[in-house]
């Protein structure tokens, strides 16, 4: 006689958060590539079953474990009332762009990315989509406000911050940091869209070409008008 099925117990709370902590712990000693579900059972005290009962493979647990991460960017709608300054409370902080512990936490994972594509399709849904619609609400808010022009490319403009710091971590091996944001944010981003690196908005009129204004005919020039040399005077 089969034995009535009994339901798996869930794992939650306490118990799940320490299971995540250890996968971070582990994802930033020894990368993605070495870490395995039996490194992260040993390192939480737990089985590979109550790993599995929860998550159905690696790339679901790392993922998950990035989520909800303390060192993870935090990326929230900041809406300041400036595009500026969106982009300065939103990429800087203890959640943001300049983080060391967001970058490092990015660098044990970025060979995954090319590598593990079940990884690289659940990072992108779960971690870098949320993360480009606010950036991409920053920018359509400043078209709103008319402090851009309405054809600026959003598609290109939107992720160039974050690109640009991590060729810089990455590449050149500068740690970026909140100056280094504000740095980028100001000769680079600003510029590229028309806008003065500073938090006051740009008038709608100041955005459309200056019109000459045309002189009524019957109206006599001005001195500084007229092209027409003065005779000099004779005495």
């Amino acid at each position: 006689m089969r034995k009535p099925c009994t339901r798996r117990p869930r794992v939650e709370g306490a118990r799940e958060d320490e299971i995540l902590e250890a996968t971070l712990q582990l994802l930033l000693e020894v990368g993605y590539d070495r870490l395995t579900m039996d490194a992260v059972a040993r390192r939480s005290k737990a089985s590979k079953a109550t790993l599995y009962r929860r998550w159905e493979s690696k790339p679901s647990l790392v993922v998950d474990a990035m989520v909800r991460a303390k060192q993870a960017p935090t990326v929230e709608q900041h809406d300041t009332g400036t595009l500026r300054g969106d982009l300065v409370s939103t990429f800087c902080g203890d959640h943001g762009l300049g983080s060391g512990s967001a970058t490092g936490l990015l660098g044990s994972v970025v060979t995954a990315l090319a590598s593990d594509p079940e990884f690289a399709k659940l990072w992108r849904e779960a971690i870098v989509a949320p993360k480009a619609a606010v950036s991409r609400g920053i920018y359509a808010r400043a078209i709103e406000r008319g402090e851009i022009r309405p054809d600026i490319d959003i598609d290109i403009i939107a992720p160039a911050l974050a690109g640009i710091l991590l060729h810089r971590s990455f590449v050149l091996g500068l740690v970026p940091d909140d100056a280094a944001v504000e740095r980028v944010i100001d000769h680079v981003i600003l510029p590229a869209v028309g806008h003065p690196a500073t938090d006051e908005p740009v008038p709608r009129q100041a955005q459309q070409p200056a019109q000459n204004p045309t002189r009524d005919p019957a109206q006599k020039p001005t001195p500084a008008q007229s092209s027409t040399p003065q005779k000099a005077r004779t005495s």
